[in-house]
């Protein structure tokens, strides 16, 4: 670790050759990105209500998510009024009638004891609270009638329900005490005790109501929850507590394309007899990609609506019996389009607009929110140029303008971005670059390429947070390269599957074959390389430098270094299967094929890797692996780990840490001057 290193209060492992745990003196440039960064006020959700009349968002203010209302139009924002305690407001959702708001907080009991609340907006009464929770609620979803508002609930929930959040303590008798099931709940409008609607052995994912209000459809697989979401199945059932569930589709029975897959986002179809979801390769719950697939409500064959496109449908909402509205990442951007359905088919008829920016309503992975009548729609939106702003307005053929100004005075402080494209053994990729800030075409520059998670996803422009990441190394005079190679969303389905059972291999090729490109046409210094990336990433930083002696430094977040220890050390098994093909006990050599420490010998470069303690994910002793390898064979590395941090970083200290060190090691090994 570089001498210049300030230390917070964290466990620090800092062992190898020229590494120091004295604190020294910090780049004051560092110190003014990161107050940049920490200006930004996050937009957490927006909801248009079904009138299109008015407008609700969530927003970060003095570190508490508070609800803002306005016109549609974004004139006369003001708060939510819940009296003189600062809380948080979050999870809105609008009824029917327009009117009412519904929405947790922790306003009416103690801190982060979210309750269940009203607010009629056409009144000035205060907020009723309709439900006294105990546990973890999110996802509001108010029934079409307006009678009852259903969500999913984690009754006397310990944590946050979601893979990326910090685990429980391993204590106890695993997968078998201190269970926490997730399940669909309702509550009438009126108020009272939630219903537990869903079975109590079941873990529910997600749900949405039938158009008559009768039925709901989720997706569930048996506890643990978190392990168990690539091998969920879709249901539904009658919308009350003890209806009898029926399976409509299994992947794991399914004998078309997408058997052995994962699937996300039912909705039903305005007559309420088919379902339309989004089924595919996925790595992570959330990060919602692939296929349009129909099925009957009643149950029967399922369908795939849309084979061989060359995009990524990621969320999708009917506009008429015969029309869906898609999200979609296309080529590295969002693409908001038209499709026509039928029995066999959902073919796209318009692109509506195409953004190098990043999209959604909070909702869901690139989700829309829109009016009954579908013809507004509401969306926050951020990009490289622009910090996040709400955007709506009528659903046209251009995307609607920024009806917010939170964070209009923020302005890049990093370099021009752009679409890099080539061609690469028979498949298109595209990657985004950022070029160093104040460019001169007449140096030459270091590059550090970042890898992105998943690997099931894909780079769209998005505003930088003060959390890790590779945007903020351009401000620092590096050219940064964010490569969507063969595994990522935004070419089809085939793209998202050519690198199973391919790890390290063929997404490395071309992602080499992107720096080459790059260095036909930019000044970029070839022997001033370096790697970075977290999760997916966070593997390819510690696989890659035994591949090549290409990168001179890399920083390696949540990575694994050991794909066969990995499989018993996580608590997310269940993902592995799908893209390896089987189980490490029953195909070890398509594990070891991918592992950086069956070629650690090979690796040379200086690598500061970082980990949270509580990483469900990927687990930190897949890091002290890493590490402790490389400090065996002296290569330059330090390990540091945060306390009580999951796969996400939360805490903001932390969020600040990690990325100041990751700056400060590619100054030490990777000089941009």
């Amino acid at each position: 670790m570089s001498p210049s290193l300030r230390l917070l209060p964290l466990l620090t492992l800092a062992l190898a050759p020229l590494a120091s745990a004295a604190p020294g003196k910090v780049d004051p440039r560092i110190d003014q990105l990161l107050d940049q960064l920490g200006k930004v006020r996050a937009i957490h959700a927006v909801q248009l209500s079904p009138d299109g009349q008015r407008l609700a968002w969530v927003v970060e203010s003095h570190g508490k998510p508070v609800i803002q209302l306005a016109h549609a139009d974004g004139s006369d924002a003001h708060p939510l009024a819940m009296g003189d305690s600062p809380c948080k407001q979050e999870e809105i959702a609008w009824a029917p009638d327009s009117r009412h708001l519904a929405f947790l907080s922790d306003c009416g009991g103690k801190a982060g004891d979210m309750d269940v609340y009203t607010a009629d907006v056409t009144r000035q009464d205060a907020p009723r609270r309709l439900a006294d929770l105990d546990g973890y609620a999110h996802d509001l979803a108010w029934a079409a009638d307006g009678r009852t508002l259903g969500f999913l609930y984690v009754q006397g929930a310990t944590r946050r329900a979601s893979a990326v959040a910090a685990a429980k303590p391993q204590v106890g008798e695993i997968g078998v005490e201190g269970l926490e099931i997730q399940r669909v709940a309702t509550l009438p409008a009126s108020g009272g005790t939630p219903a537990l609607v869903t079975p109590a052995d079941s873990y529910a994912y997600e749900f949405s109501w039938s158009p008559d209000a009768k039925q709901l459809a989720y997706v569930a697989a048996p506890a643990l929850g978190d392990n168990n979401w690539w091998i969920a199945r879709l249901y539904a059932q009658d919308a009350r507590a003890g209806a009898t569930p029926r399976v409509l589709v299994d992947p794991k029975t399914d004998t078309g394309s997408l058997h052995g897959l994962q699937l996300a986002l039912p909705r039903w179809s305005p007559d309420g007899k088919r379902l339309v979801f989004v089924g595919g390769l996925m790595s992570d719950q959330g990060a919602t990609g692939g296929d349009l697939y129909a099925v009957p409500a009643a149950g029967g064959a399922t369908v795939n609506l849309t084979t061989g496109i060359h995009v990524t449908p990621s969320w999708f909402a009917w506009t008429s019996p015969r029309t869906l509205l898609v999200s979609q990442v296309s080529n590295g951007q969002s693409q908001l389009a038209d499709y026509a359905i039928d029995a066999g088919h959902a073919t796209q008829q318009r692109v509506r607009f195409t953004l190098p920016a990043s999209i959604g309503d909070g909702s869901a992975s690139m989700a829309m929110s829109l009016s009954a009548d579908h013809q507004r729609i509401a969306f926050v939106q951020s990009s490289y140029t622009a910090a996040p702003e709400v955007h709506a307005g009528p659903l046209g053929h251009a995307a609607p303008p920024a009806v917010t100004a939170i964070n209009a005075a923020l302005a890049p402080s990093w370099g021009k971005a752009e679409s890099v494209e080539w061609e690469h053994d028979g498949r298109h990729v595209q990657g985004w670059l950022l070029y160093p800030a104040h460019y001169d075409p007449a140096k030459t520059y270091p590059m550090i390429v970042s890898v992105h998670g998943g690997p099931a996803s894909a780079v769209i422009p998005r505003w930088p947070s003060v959390g890790y990441g590779s945007v903020p190394f351009s401000n620092l005079g590096y050219f940064v390269f964010q490569p969507n190679p063969r595994g990522s969303f935004g070419q089809g389905e085939a793209y998202v599957q050519a690198n199973r059972k391919d790890f390290g291999y063929g997404d490395l090729s071309d992602i080499l074959a992107g720096i080459d490109a790059i260095e036909k046409k930019l000044p970029v210094d070839d022997k001033r390389l370096g790697l970075t990336g977290w999760s997916y990433g966070g593997f390819m930083s510690m696989f890659v430098p035994t591949q090549t002696d290409r990168f001179h430094a890399v920083v390696a977040g949540a990575g694994i270094s050991n794909w066969q220890s990995y499989y018993g050390q996580n608590l997310i098994d269940q993902w592995m299967i799908p893209f390896f093909g089987a189980s490490v006990y029953d195909d070890p050599a398509i594990y070891a094929k991918s592992s950086a420490i069956d070629f650690i010998k090979r690796v040379k470069t200086p690598t500061l890797v970082v980990v949270g303690d509580r990483d469900a994910e990927c687990p930190a002793p897949q890091s002290f692996e890493y590490w402790h390898a490389l400090r065996a064979q002296g290569v330059p590395t330090s390990l540091v780990v945060y306390p009580d941090e999951g796969h996400h970083f939360v805490d903001p200290a932390h969020q600040r840490d990690v990325l100041q060190r990751a700056l400060e090691w590619f100054a030490t090994y990777l000089p941009a001057s």
